[in-house]
C-alpha cells in the first residue's frame, strides 16, 4: 500500500523553521490540503510530495551545498584554504535574516574545512562574495549591491553571488542594473553568480518554466485576471521544466489551476494582503503571480503561491515569517 501524502509531505519539511513553529504533521498537512477544492485534493497532495522532493532544501542540503562551494576547483582553485582567506564576505542586507543565516553555516563550512571562519578572511580581498538563499525577483539583490557599488567598492573588483535557487529573471534583471550602476560610477565590477538550482522563469521560456505557469484561466479566475492591466502569458505544450519538478504535464496542469482558483480565494478572505500579493506569488507585474516552488527550512519567499503561506484566516502549510 503506498505511503499516505500527508506523512510524506511532513516528513520532506520536517525541518521547516525548527525551534519557531511546530513540527509539521500530517494532521497539519490534512488541515491546510482541506481548504483546496475537493475534486483535486488528493492529486494536489501527491504532486506535493514530488514537487517538494525536488524544490524543498533543508538545513543538510544548505550545508551540502556551501560544502561543495568551499572545496570547488572551479571557484576556489588548487589552494581552498587561501583562496577563501583572500575573500571578503558582504555583509549588505538590511532587511531580514536570510543572509546572516547563510553566513553562519558557512562560518561552520569554513571552520570545519580550514579552521577559520568568514570574519578571519578578506584583510587583502582578492574577491567580494554575496551570499544568500536564493535570487527570486532580483529587487534585494540589486538594491544591496547598487548601494555597494556607488559607496563602498573599489575602482576595480571580481563579486561572487553564490544562493542556493537561482531564478533567470531575478539574476538577470540584478546583474543587468548593477552593471548599469558600476558604468555610472566608473567602476568596473565583474560578476560571476553560482548556484545549486536554476530556475527558469524568463517570460520568453515560459513553455518550459519551472514556475507555475498556467495553461489556460479557470472560469473561477476570469474575473480576477480581467481586472489585470495585461492579459497574462499562458504556457503552451506539455513540458514539465528542466528542472523535472513537476511529475507528468497533467499532474502540472492540475497544481496550477488549483493554486490560481484557490489563491484567489485567499485574496478574498485575506484583505490585508498588498495588491502585489498575485495567486500565485508575489510580484509587481500584472500577472497571476511569480509561481515559485522553491521553499528552504528557514523561511517560504512570498513569491510562492498563496495557498502556501498566507495567514490568518487561511492556514498555511508554511508559516512566514516576515521581515
Amino acid at each position: 500500500m503506498p505511503n499516505d501524502p500527508r506523512d510524506d509531505i511532513a516528513t520532506i519539511i520536517a525541518d521547516y523553521r525548527q525551534g519557531e513553529v511546530p513540527r509539521p504533521t500530517a494532521d497539519h498537512v490534512d488541515r491546510w490540503a482541506r481548504q483546496l477544492g475537493e475534486a483535486n485534493r488528493e492529486h494536489v497532495l501527491r504532486e506535493m510530495v514530488h514537487i517538494l522532493g525536488k524544490a524543498y532544501v533543508s538545513k543538510a542540503d544548505v550545508q551540502g551545498f556551501l560544502t561543495q562551494v568551499v572545496t570547488s576547483d572551479k571557484l576556489a582553485g588548487d589552494d581552498p584554504a587561501s583562496f577563501w582567506k583572500g575573500v571578503s564576505f558582504l555583509r549588505l542586507q538590511r532587511a531580514g535574516n536570510s543572509q546572516r543565516d547563510m553566513l553562519s553555516l558557512m562560518d561552520d563550512v569554513l571552520h570545519k574545512a580550514f579552521g577559520f571562519k568568514t570574519a578571519q578572511c578578506g584583510a587583502d580581498p582578492q574577491l567580494y562574495l554575496y551570499l544568500d538563499d536564493g535570487v527570486f525577483s532580483g529587487g534585494r539583490i540589486k538594491s544591496d549591491l547598487k548601494r555597494w557599488v556607488e559607496e563602498h567598492a573599489p575602482q576595480k573588483a571580481e563579486v561572487a553571488i553564490v544562493v542556493m535557487a537561482n531564478h533567470t529573471g531575478g539574476s538577470y534583471y540584478a546583474d543587468t542594473q548593477i552593471g548599469e550602476t558600476a558604468k555610472q560610477a566608473g567602476k568596473t565590477i565583474n560578476v560571476t553568480w553560482w548556484h545549486s538550482m536554476r530556475i527558469e522563469d524568463r517570460r520568453a521560456y515560459t513553455d518550459t518554466s519551472d514556475v507555475l505557469r498556467p495553461k489556460a484561466i479557470p472560469t473561477e479566475a476570469e474575473a480576477y485576471i480581467a481586472d489585470l492591466d495585461y492579459p497574462p502569458v499562458l504556457r503552451s505544450g506539455n513540458h514539465v521544466g528542466s528542472l523535472g519538478l513537476f511529475s507528468s504535464a497533467d499532474a502540472r496542469d492540475v497544481i496550477e489551476q488549483e493554486f490560481l482558483k484557490s489563491g484567489i480565494a485567499v485574496r478574498r478572505r485575506c484583505p490585508l494582503l498588498g495588491p502585489q500579493m498575485r495567486p500565485l506569488g508575489s510580484t509587481w507585474l500584472h500577472t497571476p503571480g511569480f509561481g515559485t516552488m522553491f521553499v528552504t527550512y528557514r523561511n517560504i519567499a512570498n513569491n510562492a503561491p498563496l495557498v502556501l503561506w498566507a495567514g490568518n484566516p487561511w492556514y498555511p502549510l508554511f508559516p512566514r515569517k516576515t521581515n
